[in-house]
């Protein structure tokens, strides 16, 4: 089945054009939503974090609190190298799991940091990014999560350059736009989505 890499920076907001497509029928599996599931509490990589970490990362309820764990990793990059060399095999094979299960014309597959590694490459058929200028994002940060400026000027600093992000994708979603154009572009891709696994298809592939 054809997929489609949907990727873009923090806050760019990658899951209202997953939405949009998901009322287009399209499924999709969400690199975010099994990062949430592989620290629920009992997984084996909360056990891991707590030990590293201990309890302070916890809220009352002994769940993850993310944004103690964010502050810690983002303040120290040998720490955020830790985390993810431990979740992201975890999040990549839970995903490739899921997808497999998934249904439709063709499917999506929703990883803030498609590009910055190669565990998708094989994976996914084309890229498809949704963009939107920093300073945006750095505002949509700010008002979504709170914390500091110099915290979210991190986060961004640790993912790939706007610019290069771009220049690798096979097709983009201007979201800094109002939501009617966002709608628009949605649409024009899922009937060209729609089109190349039909040709697929025909093809045999």
């Amino acid at each position: 089945m054809l997929t489609i890499g949907l990727t873009g920076g923090i806050a760019s907001g990658k899951s209202t054009v997953t939405r949009l497509f998901a009322e287009r029928g399209i499924a999709s599996v969400d690199a975010d939503q099994i990062a949430r599931e592989v620290v629920e509490p009992g997984e084996p990589m909360l056990d891991a974090l707590v030990e590293r970490y201990g309890e302070r990362i916890l809220d009352r309820q002994g769940r993850l609190d993310r944004a103690a764990l964010r502050q810690r990793i983002f303040a120290a990059p040998e720490e955020r190298r830790w985390v993810e060399s431990r979740m992201h095999p975890l999040i990549h094979a839970r995903m490739l799991e899921r997808l497999e299960t998934l249904e439709g014309p063709y499917r999506l597959l929703v990883v803030p940091l498609l590009l910055e590694s190669d565990r998708y490459a094989k994976v996914v058929d084309r890229i498809l990014v949704v963009d939107v200028p920093e300073a945006l994002q750095l505002q949509r940060v700010l008002a979504r999560d709170g914390g500091e400026l110099a915290q979210a000027e991190a986060i961004l600093r640790a993912q790939m350059p706007r610019a290069e992000r771009l220049a690798r994708s096979d097709e983009m979603i201007d979201n800094s736009l109002d939501k009617v154009s966002t709608e628009r572009r949605v649409a024009e891709l899922d009937a060209f989505y729609r089109q190349l696994a039909h040709q697929r298809a025909a093809c045999g592939n």
